[in-house]
């Protein structure tokens, strides 16, 4: 484990939340011949767009990176050159599921003692989440348990058995689930342990979370451009994005 430890002096004495970035993916549909989020966007690494939001949320007291240990340098040249907050970096695993496991092992002790009461895990490559959204996830987690963002899929139409004929909406909206998820941190840690122990491998953070906790998960309407960088399509939509809008760096 590789960590850049300068915890971030807010002098607080009740509970904060912690932010977990995900960077520990390939990332190869993108066509780079590196990481994807360490590809350039509007003047800063892919990335740094994440981290800089988190930064900017004052209930946030620690941010962690999870990263691939063959990204170490791009990591040293990021943190240093583009981001002003200390972050603290954790080497991620072969999953999804593992890389947050890392995390939340890392951050265990603090969870333990009543330092951090909430985690929001979220992804690099969704770069244009804005601090707004990470405080609305954070406020419903804490509020509830856990929260998610996600934008109503109106346009998803259910297929019957036979595959070939319509079938009936499900009751309720369906919707496309975003990223930050955020979690109370005991329950998520104790969750994510009874996964590891079970050999279970969910298809993202609320998976695992309805799996092996009780926890009630409220949706919060999340944002079309917290978007994911897949495609090299999606990176000339993000500089689309952040030339029409007013973001801070």
């Amino acid at each position: 484990m590789a960590e850049r430890k300068a915890r971030r002096g807010r002098g607080r004495r009740v509970p904060y939340a912690a932010g977990v970035v995900l960077a520990s993916g390939a990332g190869t549909r993108v066509g780079a011949g590196i990481n994807k989020v360490y590809l350039p966007l509007a003047g800063r690494r892919l990335v740094s767009w994440s981290l800089g939001a988190f930064a900017r949320v004052p209930e946030i007291g620690v941010l962690v990176l999870v990263a691939r240990p063959e990204d170490g340098e791009l990591v040293e040249w990021v943190l240093d050159r583009e981001i002003e907050a200390a972050v603290e970096v954790v080497y991620g695993g072969e999953t999804r599921q593992e890389s947050e496991l890392k995390a939340l092992r890392h951050l265990a002790s603090r969870i333990d003692e009543g330092s951090i009461d909430t985690v929001l895990l979220h992804d690099a490559a969704r770069p244009l989440v804005s601090p707004a959204l990470i405080a609305g996830v954070l406020h419903e987690a804490r509020e509830h348990g856990g929260a998610i963002p996600g934008l109503p899929a109106e346009d998803i139409v259910a297929v019957g058995d036979d595959g070939s004929t319509l079938a009936e909406h499900a009751p309720g909206p369906i919707i496309r689930a975003q990223t930050p998820q955020g979690f109370r941190a005991a329950p998520l840690l104790a969750a994510y342990e009874q996964a590891a122990r079970e050999e279970f491998l969910g298809t993202d953070t609320a998976s695992c979370m309805e799996r092996y906790s009780d926890l009630p998960v409220h949706w919060v309407r999340g944002e079309q451009q917290n978007f994911k960088i897949t495609y090299p399509h999606d990176l000339v939509i993000a500089e689309q994005v952040l030339a029409a809008a007013d973001y801070q760096t």
